[in-house]
């Protein structure tokens, strides 16, 4: 069971941008002529009440996607919280209440729950490595390791995880990687190229995988040209260890790759500012979830 997440001040994203990942989603699975089981047994005017019920404890993300779910195919269903997403919740918690035309409610229970058990599911393994690093400077940050289309809730998921997002797209931020030091012909030519084209409102990150690549990235000159974020790439703790002390907290330092919960801790108590772990979206099991008739 994880800890209780303390709920921040987090809004879901808008209905806007939600309702058409939903919708979407809801197309794919009624195909070319609706739910035909639903038709053939159910009256067409026929009332279900129900209630979404956590099978497992863990942490809810995702309340607005069953809502809009069901809002897409009876705009007048009822969808009434019992708690709300961030919370953490034990196995048998009713998450939510519907009362719904009964066609509606069962055409739209699986993608409702498809949503809402993966973003839980983000939520609770985002919790648990919050918790390993609790009492360090370290804070826990997503990648865009994130299942296509889903990125804008997965990511949302991760927030209410406890955790902290990275950037959400190319568009973002300058994430300098090591191809593209490759293609440059060296990390610190990469920043200079950066440097040169950057607006100033856009941050730059480089990764390295070395202490030298560590040192290089430092050197420049003057300090304004230094990236505002280095990456270390797969730095065992002491090479994580010394990259701390080489930066004396001139630059942020962002510990990645093959981090998972056995390690986060070690990782965190070298000093490093964050830890992305690619694996709060690419990896996170589902939280059970189901939808009960009352």
């Amino acid at each position: 069971m994880t800890p209780q997440v303390q709920r921040a001040a987090l809004e879901a994203p808008p209905d806007l941008l939600i309702d058409p990942i939903v919708r979407a989603a809801l197309a794919e699975d009624l195909g070319r002529a609706g739910d035909i089981t639903a038709q053939a047994c159910i009256d067409p005017d026929a009332r279900l009440g129900a209630a979404f019920v956590a099978r497992k404890g863990g942490v809810i993300a995702g309340l607005a996607c069953a809502r809009l779910a069901l809002a897409a195919l009876d705009p007048a269903a009822v969808f009434q919280e019992r708690v709300q997403d961030g919370e953490t919740v034990e196995a048998g918690a009713v998450l939510a209440v519907i009362e719904a035309n009964a066609r509606a409610a069962l055409a739209a229970e699986r993608v409702a729950l498809n949503l809402l058990c993966r973003l839980s599911g983000v939520a609770t393994l985002t919790a648990a490595y919050v918790a390993q690093v609790a009492g360090t400077r370290a804070r826990i940050l997503d990648t865009r390791k994130t299942t296509p289309g889903l990125r804008i809730l997965e990511k949302y998921a991760v927030r209410r995880g406890g955790g902290s997002n990275h950037r959400f797209g190319l568009d973002d931020a300058i994430l300098i990687k090591d191809n593209h030091v490759a293609a440059c012909g060296g990390v610190g030519a990469a920043i200079d190229r950066a440097r040169e084209r950057a607006g100033h409102m856009v941050k730059i990150e480089v990764e390295v995988d070395s202490l030298d690549q560590l040192r290089e990235a430092l050197a420049r000159r003057p300090t304004i040209r230094r990236p505002d974020v280095i990456m270390l790439d797969n730095f065992g703790l002491d090479a994580l260890r010394e990259a701390v002390a080489l930066t004396a907290g001139q630059v942020i330092l962002e510990a990645s790759g093959g981090v998972d919960l056995a390690s986060v801790r070690a990782i965190a108590e070298t000093g490093v500012d964050y830890i992305s772990v690619g694996a709060l979206t690419h990896s996170a099991p589902i939280l059970d979830i189901g939808l009960d008739a009352l």
